[in-house]
């Protein structure tokens, strides 16, 4: 008997650390061969997104309604990165359903048929297969193969949709999808933000939280940046400067509710205009700041 309790004892903490072994392997598979060109692995409970779509108003907080069409126009981002886009403007509920894909894409070849049916997409996004949500995916693909995007990130431009192809049985609900295997470099090393999935879908239909989420952790070390900038970059189309204000401070309190919730820290101050934030890193960008102390510590021959 005291060898069992003995035993019960160390259930608890061979449970914490098989959690642990999970959190840092969490891949679902190995990958492929080198000649194919792959996406990188993240786990599970993130979603992958280039750095040049969350610093810029490329997935904007629009309002509801009607879209603006634009052509060629040159959105708002961080200075080193310059984006164009033609077609129907974009917003958070755009980048839930392509990060979707491109988390379902990264376990097989870029480019090849990525095949899952509207259930499976539906489920990525957290959402319940509705007929009201199959309509709106639907609205969303279409609209992520309708456009044109010219990107600037690094020294690498891309030149193409963000979806390049896709089909659907209506009567399986399976979707055909295809993706364009030259945005690989776009998830080249430190060019690519891994978002916290979880905190990210606790903010679901809030555009402009959604946004900062993603802005900010897409920095290991943020920079104070102008009220003015933030609204300017997220693409809000609001035009009075006090509701905007309002709308983003009532945000940026959202993003700490939810980061908190899930473990994620994050807080905030206004002063003087500028938005302050602090944050927990990631452990790539804790490596990526080692990195650069490192750099700054060695001596100058």
């Amino acid at each position: 008997m005291k060898k069992l309790n003995n035993l019960l004892a160390l259930i608890p903490e061979m449970q914490a650390k098989a959690k642990q072994r999970a959190e840092r392997e969490p891949l679902p598979g190995a990958p492929l061969p080198k000649n194919v060109v792959q996406l990188p692995l993240w786990p599970e409970p993130v979603r992958a997104v280039p750095n040049g779509f969350l610093r810029s108003a490329l997935f904007g907080a629009i309002r509801k309604g009607r879209r603006r069409f634009v052509k060629g126009e040159q959105l708002a981002a961080l200075e080193g990165i310059e984006i164009r886009y033609t077609g129907e403007r974009l917003d958070q509920g755009d980048l839930d359903v392509w990060e979707s894909v491109l988390h379902a894409v990264r376990l097989q070849e870029l480019g090849s048929q990525c095949r899952l049916t509207s259930y499976a997409l539906l489920k990525l996004m957290g959402k319940t297969d509705t007929g009201k949500n199959r309509v709106t995916l639907h609205e969303r693909i279409t609209r992520l193969r309708a456009n044109a995007v010219e990107v600037k990130q690094g020294r690498y431009t891309y030149i193409g949709g963000l979806i390049a192809g896709a089909a659907k049985d209506e009567d399986t609900q399976e979707w055909v999808i295809e993706l364009d295997a030259k945005l690989r470099p776009l998830y080249a090393a430190d060019q690519f933000t891994q978002i916290e999935w979880a905190v990210r879908h606790a903010l679901n239909g809030q555009q402009i939280a959604q946004w900062l989420h993603g802005f900010y952790a897409s920095h290991a070390k943020p920079f104070p940046f102008k009220v003015e900038t933030l609204l300017k970059l997220c693409g809000s189309e609001d035009a009075s400067p006090t509701s905007g204000r309002q709308k983003l401070r009532k945000a940026l309190d959202a993003v700490v509710e939810a980061s908190a919730a899930h473990g994620e820290g994050f807080s905030y101050e206004i002063r003087s205009d500028l938005v302050h934030v602090e944050k927990r890193a990631s452990g790539p960008q804790r490596r990526h700041l080692a990195k650069l102390a490192s750099k700054s510590r060695k001596p100058r021959g």
